[in-house]
């Protein structure tokens, strides 16, 4: 290859970069496929990004504060993925719904739908901010916290669990913005909302401890939050609201509702078992869930990214089956696919030669190192099969077919790997890798099951 095809090469990718961070308003229901596929996931990729470095920010500052700390947020974290699991199932709901109608050329109809979301998403929240600020000391103890971590991580808890309306809000609107193709609008939220949390994260935590990584994250994502909302008012992109879009409108309640539970219960079911894996692994002590933590953080720092392509894979599903072109969705999926494998299989390489490297990055403890170590080559075994699979479960949920993946979670999630979790530690007596071993064997079982319902084309016919 000459250096004149190389610069050439390389200029059409900064093109195609520059024109994907500015999305609003355009048509993916025609045109190159690849190009729609890149057009909408670079914005999405970066947006998760961001949303991984959240993860990896708090961890990696907190994990200096020690064992116990670390314990209490990888122990927070497996309640909060309750919450992620009700703000993901709304905010595919309304991806779904939002994209249909973009995809029908009714852009009033998607805002509609945006604003009964936005309604929902309030109630369910103040709800789950009464719920942490009376009983976090009890939920830690419920998924396996000692006492010593409940004292030093309730209030880290509290604040985690009684400002959840940000972590909803932030999950919904740029479920919105994806639905209607502002990719970008979503990704710069995401961007603001972590400068913050970088910046305040460190100096919160020197003053107030684990107190201040809470504040520093509550903070950083409300500023995000604000972002978004101002968009939705005054932005130029296809989704408007106004004041009025905001009366209750039933039909179009029940619809979100019925779409939003099953999609909340698919994510709930997998949330459900990865708190049974933490408390699993809790029995072999603050270091090896200190340990599990860390590795947990680092296997979504690189899932995000991949889950941002699957996201796009969601938008296209669902603007293409409104435009009444299944084939076109169905062959914007295979293509997705393909590039999650690649990107998938590259990262497995990197974990499974560095994974002690990356585990001291964040904490140097032996022990925590050795079960970090051991969690992050284990689990990356199935990296290419993730990819494909989150691929295809999100291509679902954009055609509104939410029942689909429900139940293939719930076989293989508390069927199957729940069970064959505690069999391995317990019975087979090899402790955490056997926790280790039923994820990455799950996952793939479920990665497998996807693709071969997908291929069967019932979600094409599914009614938004």
């Amino acid at each position: 290859m000459t250096a004149y095809s190389i610069n050439k090469a390389l200029r059409a990718v900064y093109i195609l970069f520059k024109e994907s961070l500015n999305t609003e308003g355009k048509d993916f229901t025609t045109g190159n496929i690849r190009k729609a596929v890149f057009m909408l996931a670079i914005p999405m990729i970066l947006e998760m990004c961001m949303e991984s470095v959240f993860a990896v920010v708090d961890i990696f500052f907190v994990g200096k504060l020690g064992s116990n700390a670390t314990a209490t947020v990888g122990l927070t974290e497996s309640v909060l993925a309750i919450i992620y699991s009700i703000a993901i199932g709304l905010s595919m709901a309304v991806t779904a719904m939002v994209a249909r109608r973009v995809g029908e050329k009714n852009p009033a109809a998607a805002a509609e739908a945006s604003a009964q979301a936005l309604l929902i998403c309030l109630v369910i929240s103040v709800l789950i901010s009464a719920t942490g600020i009376i009983y976090a000391g009890e939920i830690l103890s419920l998924v396996g916290a000692s006492q010593e971590i409940i004292a030093i991580g309730k209030t880290y808890t509290t604040i985690m669990l009684a400002s959840n309306i940000v972590i909803m809000l932030l999950f919904l609107i740029n479920g919105i913005f994806r639905g209607a193709g502002d990719a970008a609008i979503a990704m710069k939220s995401l961007w603001i909302a972590n400068c913050c949390n970088i910046i305040l994260c460190p100096l919160l935590i020197h003053y107030y401890g684990l107190t201040g990584a809470a504040i520093a994250t509550t903070i950083g994502r409300g500023v995000g939050v604000c972002y978004q909302l101002y968009y939705l008012g005054k932005g130029k992109g296809i989704i408007r609201l106004h004041r009025n879009h905001f009366k209750p409108i039933w039909d179009i309640l029940q619809a979100i509702l019925k779409m939003a539970t099953t999609g909340t219960l698919q994510f709930l079911i997998g949330s459900a078992s990865w708190i049974f894996m933490a408390r699993l692994v809790s029995d072999y002590g603050s270091d090896a869930i200190a340990g599990y933590t860390i590795a947990i953080r680092l296997i979504i720092f690189c899932l995000m990214p991949a889950w941002g392509l699957s996201n796009a894979a969601a938008t296209l599903v669902g603007q293409n089956l409104g435009a009444n072109q299944p084939e076109r969705a169905a062959m914007s999926v295979w293509k997705t696919a393909k590039y999650n494998a690649i990107f998938m299989g590259t990262i497995s390489l990197v974990f499974i030669i560095a994974a002690p490297f990356f585990v001291a990055l964040i904490n140097d403890q032996p022990a925590v190192v050795e079960t970090g170590s051991r969690a992050l080559r284990i689990i990356s075994f199935g990296y290419i099969f993730y990819g494909v699979g989150m691929v295809m479960i999100n291509a679902f949920n954009g055609a509104g077919d939410s029942r689909t993946p429900t139940i293939i979670n719930f076989f293989w999630f508390w069927i199957f790997q729940i069970p064959l979790a505690y069999f391995l530690s317990k019975y087979l007596a090899i402790g955490t890798t056997g926790v280790f071993l039923a994820i990455v064997i799950t996952e793939t079982g479920i990665s497998v099951t996807s693709m071969i319902l997908f291929r069967k084309g019932k979600w094409k016919t599914v009614k938004v």
